[in-house]
């Protein structure tokens, strides 16, 4: 089975395309050498997968017969992933700021409309 269509299969990519264009930018390895989408892919092969910042490993134990169920990857590889490479998944989550900073840049939309509503309940109590 080709390597883009596996790692589809075993849901590590929502798209086959997606699975392919990975491949075609070195994210995927197999036995440590980086490969072609339509490299073949074998049981007791080791595949590292770059993906969000994590390196994952998995050991290919079968071949899927097409796409599986969520509740059924675990037949058809083993996650071998280092706890370092998910710990440091744990922490990219914390360390993200979702939101600029305050003071800096232009408002966006939201803080405008937050704004505009300060200033109207500011209006309103002034009023009564």
């Amino acid at each position: 089975m080709r390597i883009d269509k596996y790692l589809w299969c075993i849901r590590y990519f929502k798209t086959r395309s997606i699975a392919t264009a990975a491949c075609k930018q070195g994210k995927v390895r197999v036995n440590g050498d980086l490969i072609k989408p339509s490299r073949d892919v074998y049981p007791t092969d080791t595949v590292q997968v770059r993906k969000n910042q994590i390196d994952y490993e998995l050991v290919v134990l079968d071949l899927p017969p097409s796409r599986v169920g969520a509740k059924l990857v675990d037949l058809y590889r083993k996650d071998v992933t280092p706890q370092e490479a998910l710990q440091k998944l744990d922490l990219l989550k914390y360390s993200k700021d979702y939101y600029r900073k305050k003071g800096t840049g232009r408002p966006t939309k939201k803080d405008r409309r937050d704004i505009d509503e300060w200033f109207e309940v500011e209006k309103n109590f002034e009023e009564e």
